[in-house]
This record gives C-alpha cells, sequence and structure tokens, in this order.
C-alpha cells in the first residue's frame, strides 16, 4: 500500500494491529486517538510510534524515554520524514 492509498482510506481496515491504525489517525490529524491506541501497548513497535508522538506533541523528554524501550536512536529529521519511515517500517 502507497501513504496515497493509506491516505485515501475513510477509515482504518478493521485487521490491521494497532501500530498501523495509530499511524493512520496521526496522518488523519487525531493525536490522541492515536496515542490512545499504543497507550499501554507492549512491544518495540509500539514504543517506536509511542516516540514519535511524543516527540511530535512537542514532549521531549518523553519522546526519548520510549525512543529508548523502542531500542532506537532518537530520531532527528522532521516529523515528516519519521512518519514516513514508519509507515514503511510498520504498514508499507
Amino acid at each position: 500500500m502507497t501513504i496515497e492509498q493509506f491516505q485515501s482510506l475513510e477509515s482504518p481496515v478493521q485487521h490491521w494491529t494497532a501500530v498501523q491504525k495509530s499511524l493512520w489517525y496521526d496522518l488523519k490529524g487525531h493525536w490522541k486517538t492515536a496515542h490512545d491506541l499504543i497507550d499501554q501497548l507492549g512491544g518495540i513497535d509500539a514504543a517506536h510510534v509511542h516516540a514519535y508522538l511524543h516527540r511530535k506533541e512537542g514532549d521531549q523528554w518523553n519522546a526519548e524515554d520510549w525512543y529508548r524501550r523502542a531500542k532506537q536512536d532518537v530520531y532527528k529529521g522532521s516529523l515528516e520524514e519519521e512518519w514516513k519511515e514508519l509507515f514503511k517500517r510498520y504498514v508499507g
């Protein structure tokens, strides 16, 4: 699936993982819904998206903690670039 196809969907696909749904909600401008989907999940994938969401929120300290839990370096590029990398890794 391309980013354009992903973006054009009216709602997330039922069989998607919570991580994939979180990325879709974030893309659609629903940060809180995206965060709520992964807030209590375990696992490296959820921690990685969780880190991105806190970075987007502007909570750098919290984001850095989640990057550590995800075993990822703190992302240094733009939020848009990071979202695209997350999309490639977890959706496309």
